[in-house]
């Protein structure tokens, strides 16, 4: 999930919410949004190999 800051960037946050806390983790903050859903794919690849 990407949401885009105040500031201009954008945050990529994880799909669930982390039950002890309620929130989404935060997987990084990113200048573009291509950038991050350039990390997003990464990390959905690395979870599954």
């Amino acid at each position: 999930m990407i949401r885009k800051l105040g500031r201009g960037k954008y945050r990529l946050y994880s799909r669930k919410k982390n039950p002890r806390t309620g929130r989404r983790r935060n997987l990084g903050t990113f200048t573009s949004r291509k950038a991050a859903e350039q990390h997003e794919r990464a990390v959905q690849y690395f979870k599954r190999h």
